[in-house]
């Protein structure tokens, strides 16, 4: 049987032990194990816990909910709204860099590789890690959602406030794991989803990455750095 997914690293594993260690997880890896020998899955089995390498969990400064990865050939490697080098924008991320220019003035780049957001603070985290390719949503309900909910709550518990993201109903479906858990310190940063199908609705003019680096500043601590180098 193929591999599902690579370990999870250190500063998040040993938060995470109890939850890997869940009858359910087990499942999870065992269907995402059977999805990979019979059909393409992204993103490879190496990247799936890309968003948690890139961001340790003490340096996590805002945590930025996504949904299901994207599910064309190429495209996804573990961060969410993220694309490898050379592939074409997909359209959510082009209204991310519409408002992005329109809101801090930053130049939209030509390619859709956020990995250095991630570098700098920012939890790039879909709520479902892997999913069948060419077909959105196919691993949806097989146990991801109860793992990333943990995230979210781990995230939550940290005496060291974060700017939490969330765009769209799904990821503001989340706010009540934040308010639970998070006892009132952290900001929350909610807007429209960039999907075309919703940015004209309250993503376009939200502002949300300076909203973002207000609350991180407000914190005391940097703003994050949006620019993307060429």
């Amino acid at each position: 049987m193929s591999e599902a997914f690579g370990e999870l690293p250190a500063s998040w594993a040993k938060r995470l032990g109890d939850e890997t260690d869940k009858p359910y997880f087990d499942k999870l890896r065992s269907f995402v194990a059977a999805e990979r020998a019979e059909h393409d899955v992204f993103p490879p089995a190496a990247e799936v816990f890309a968003a948690f390498e890139h961001t340790p969990y003490d340096a996590v400064r805002v945590l930025l909910v996504g949904q299901d990865p994207y599910h064309d050939d190429d495209q996804a490697h573990g961060l969410c709204f993220s694309v490898r080098r050379g592939i074409k924008l997909p359209p959510s991320l082009r209204n991310i860099y519409k408002e992005l220019e329109s809101d801090l003035g930053l130049k939209m780049p030509k390619h859709g590789f956020l990995q250095p957001w991630a570098d700098r603070g920012v939890l790039m985290l879909n709520t479902v890690l892997t999913v069948r390719a060419h077909e959105a949503n196919s691993h949806r309900k097989k146990g991801w959602e109860t793992f990333t909910d943990r995230v979210i709550g781990l995230v939550a518990e940290r005496e060291q406030p974060v700017v939490f993201v969330l765009w769209g109903k799904p990821a503001q479906a989340k706010l009540k794991i934040i308010d639970k858990l998070g006892g009132g310190r952290h900001a929350v940063v909610q807007a429209a989803h960039p999907s075309p199908l919703s940015a004209n609705a309250g993503f376009f003019g939200s502002k949300c990455f300076s909203q973002i680096n207000a609350a991180l500043v407000g914190f005391g601590q940097p703003a994050i750095d949006w620019s993307l180098p060429e």
